[in-house]
């Protein structure tokens, strides 16, 4: 049996840069921050020559093409696996809420295939980039999917970390702990970030499919947005190496402001609890991932128990986390 965990995520500055649609382009720069909320897949081999794939529903299937969860099916397919595995995925937060964790299950599931491989073929396991690579591949090449490479590779990586593509696609890794940023910058961080789940779900691709078309089509507001929010991005980074947090949480709300004008984003009840905050006393804050419902994340050094009351009071429910610092990681490997 072999249990593997990788994080999720919440995206700190350039979320959308890390689209193939812009970067091919322009390049794209982003900063993602690892957060202990996992997703887990446990892989054991089975005695049948069959599979059986336990998610938020259970497939017992004979062949690799009759599985209909499509990430486990198109690795299997890529790792050429012909059956005789029982796969289960669990997860500390359920899907469509912003926090990346189909990104997280694939490299969990890619990492955790491969240690399988390994003990069966003496293969050997990929490096953290060619997991994030696969992972990417699977989403963007084979299954389609209007997505970015931020998820996967900040679920390989963990830590806070910047990442750089360029036109090729080609991802530079920047972790910025303990480089550019100090323990002090981590315990600032974790003290004075809320997070706040809404109640929403809502499925990434609707958000992110107008987003992709209107840059591929050339569309000037769409392409300026991004060229902001990259360079907010930038600012950010150059912020949390001062410890200027002040400064950090003001770029937050700049980021929100620009994010905002995009169709789909936001809808009247995010902006009003936004607000909320931001009279309790949050410097500023941001939607997590591509929009449309998941997590609100502030930013605040004081008021926090107002903020915390005010949201509550709404509905929403904080969840407290921590930064990870480890990534992907086989937790078990029984042989």
């Amino acid at each position: 049996m072999i249990i593997v965990r990788a994080p999720m995520r919440i995206s700190i500055g350039g979320g959308g840069t890390d689209l193939p649609a812009y970067y091919s382009l322009y390049g794209g720069e982003w900063i993602s921050a690892a957060i202990n909320k996992y997703v887990y897949v446990i892989i054991n081999k089975r005695f049948q020559n069959s599979f059986r794939v336990s998610y938020s529903k259970t497939e017992e299937v004979e062949s690799v093409d009759q599985i209909d969860h499509p990430i486990v099916r198109e690795a299997l397919k890529l790792l050429k696996i012909k059956g005789g595995l029982e796969i289960v995925s669990i997860a500390d937060v359920f899907s469509h809420t912003g926090l990346g964790s189909s990104g997280s299950f694939s490299v969990a599931l890619l990492t955790g295939l491969y240690t399988y491989l390994k003990h069966n073929a003496n293969g050997e396991l990929p490096t953290r980039r060619e997991i994030a690579e696969q992972a990417c591949h699977i989403a963007i090449n084979i299954l389609k999917e209007p997505s970015g490479k931020q998820d996967e590779y900040i679920a390989a990586y963990g830590g806070i970390t910047a990442f750089y593509a360029d036109k090729e696609g080609k991802v530079t890794v920047e972790p910025l702990y303990p480089h550019k940023i100090t323990p002090e910058t981590v315990r600032e961080l974790e003290n004075n970030l809320l997070l706040f789940y809404t109640g929403i779900r809502r499925d990434a691709r609707e958000a992110l499919e107008p987003q992709v078309k209107a840059t591929l089509q050339g569309d000037s507001k769409t392409i300026e947005s991004f060229h902001r929010i990259k360079e907010i991005g930038k600012e950010i980074k150059e912020a949390l190496a001062k410890n200027d947090f002040r400064k950090f949480g003001e770029l937050l709300d700049l980021h929100w402001q620009e994010k905002i004008k995009r169709k789909g984003t936001t809808d009247p009840r995010i902006n009003r609890w936004y607000e909320i905050a931001k009279e309790n006393g949050a410097i500023g804050g941001k939607l997590i991932g591509a929009g449309g419902g998941g997590f609100l994340l502030f930013y605040c050094e004081e008021g926090k128990d107002r903020i915390r009351r005010a949201l509550e009071s709404e509905g929403l429910k904080e969840e407290p986390f921590r930064f990870d610092f480890e990534g992907v990681k086989v937790i078990a490997d029984i042989t």
